[in-house]
């Protein structure tokens, strides 16, 4: 460690602490004003040239809604579409049907499990927000719940989808440690399914039960509308429980099919192109939303004007969460771009741990500091690579898990997945906090936990 090093590991805390005093103070910030002034902070006291301090802000920001704006866009006509046909009611009400409010949580994990095998989290919360939203508005009417319907039926979505997200393999995270460790990918599947399952009841269902008393989250009217109203475009017609799942499913199907390609074809056949060009994010959204169209819209004699206003109003809500999203990568790219994740990597270096707790702990350290749980895995990978290359005795599969768990750990203001949450549910920066922070972090501790037991046991035999 130079001193160097701590100079920056100071300056990430205290950019921290400024972001986070704009927003919740008198001052009362925009999210957006405050990431970059925070971002242009940190670059200037960094050390960062003026001209690389506006091409990491426009990069990060870029970057992040390349990857995914258009997709939440698109996720977001979908949802439009499905609430205003009815098919979202359809799919409530079925879900709700023969379910008890204790059970629907755990309901929740189950779909939020099965649909994240493929998705990304970001993509699977937006896909699901209005199935969230419509079964925490008819729970919340039925007056069964003390505390917020929209955490009790949020948090077990939020806790399944990071858990898929960053411990099971096809997602990219473990797949980049899978490569370069020279893993078994379907041993590391089966491993991280062992570890998921019980980290998604903890963080999911368990702590949802814990902190949905102590919260009155609700989101605002116009996501409300826009996500549970049922009235716009519904004709006559009913529409079958059948045809609604099936709207919902494509693009997870599509997404599914193109992991499962991951296992069966080489990356340079045909095979695999095709399905990694149909299963990708924003394709998969895109040919998702066209399946509405043509379903829930033109085949049922819906007026073809009224289906564009429908999907032009959709964006109008989400556009200000886009926004921010950004604004959290433009200050993530600054932070990585001003060499914290190389001081992080130092500090790591002077502990003498394990492999799968310094996988852990590297991971843990770079994702927090940069706001991006690829480079927690990316950095960590290739810091425990040499180590792996010298001790045949460690278990690749495993130091997989632990290095995806690690990334996933404290989830916080540099993260757009933390401001996706937070403008969607319309929670306040501490009720933000409480959620998907605390969630990720259980995720992250529970996953570690996991991961120490298996090898345990795994060296019993």
């Amino acid at each position: 460690m130079t001193s160097h090093d701590y100079q920056l590991l100071i300056i990430t805390v205290v950019s921290i602490l400024l972001l986070i005093f704009l927003i919740t103070s008198k001052l009362r910030f925009h999210p957006l004003l405050a990431l970059l002034l925070t971002a242009i902070f940190v670059g200037f006291t960094s050390g960062l040239d003026i001209d690389k301090i506006v091409k990491s802000i426009e990069t990060g920001a870029g970057s992040t809604l390349g990857e995914t704006g258009v997709t939440i866009a698109l996720g977001a006509m979908l949802g439009k579409i499905l609430s205003d046909s009815g098919a979202s009611d359809r799919i409530a009400t079925a879900i709700l049907k023969n379910a008890t409010p204790q059970r629907l949580p755990w309901l929740m994990a189950l779909a939020a499990f099965i649909i994240g095998i493929p998705m990304f989290f970001e993509v699977g919360l937006i896909m699901l927000l209005p199935l969230i939203f419509t079964i925490a508005r008819k729970l919340e009417d039925s007056n069964t719940i003390k505390g917020s319907a929209y955490i009790a039926i949020g948090v077990p979505v939020i806790a399944a989808l990071c858990t898929m997200h960053g411990m099971v393999p096809p997602h990219p995270g473990p797949l980049i440690s899978v490569n370069q460790f020279g893993a078994n990918i379907g041993l590391t599947m089966i491993y991280g399914m062992i570890c998921a399952i019980p980290t998604i009841i903890i963080a999911g269902p368990l702590y949802g039960k814990f902190i949905t008393p102590r919260l009155s989250v609700k989101p605002s009217d116009d996501l409300l509308q826009q996500y549970t109203n049922d009235s716009n475009l519904t004709t006559s017609q009913p529409i079958s429980t059948a045809l609604a799942f099936s709207t919902i499913l494509v693009p997870v199907v599509m997404m599914l099919l193109h992991a499962i390609a991951g296992v069966c074809f080489k990356e340079q056949s045909l095979q695999y192109k095709v399905f990694e060009f149909l299963g990708s994010p924003i394709i998969a959204m895109f040919i998702g939303v066209l399946y509405a169209l043509l379903t829930l819209g033109y085949l049922r004699g819906q007026d073809t004007q009224q289906l564009r206003d429908a999907l032009g109003s959709s964006l109008k809500p989400i556009a200000g969460i886009m926004l921010i999203i950004a604004g959290g990568g433009a200050f993530g790219q600054v932070l990585e771009d001003s060499g914290v994740g190389t001081s992080i990597v130092h500090l790591a270096d002077q502990f003498s741990l394990s492999a799968l707790l310094m996988g852990w702990i590297v991971a843990a350290l770079l994702s927090i500091s940069t706001g991006s749980a690829t480079v927690g895995i990316v950095g960590a990978t290739n810091l425990l690579f040499p180590l792996i290359q010298a001790d045949s005795s460690i278990n690749v599969e495993l130091l997989t898990i632990a290095i995806g768990s690690g990334s996933l750990f404290f989830n916080y203001v540099n993260h757009g997945g933390f401001w996706l949450v937070k403008e969607s549910f319309g929670m306040s920066m501490g009720e933000t906090f409480k959620t998907i922070t605390i969630v990720q972090s259980i995720v992250g501790l529970c996953g570690l936990v996991m991961v120490l037991l298996l090898n345990a046991v795994i060296n019993l035999f």
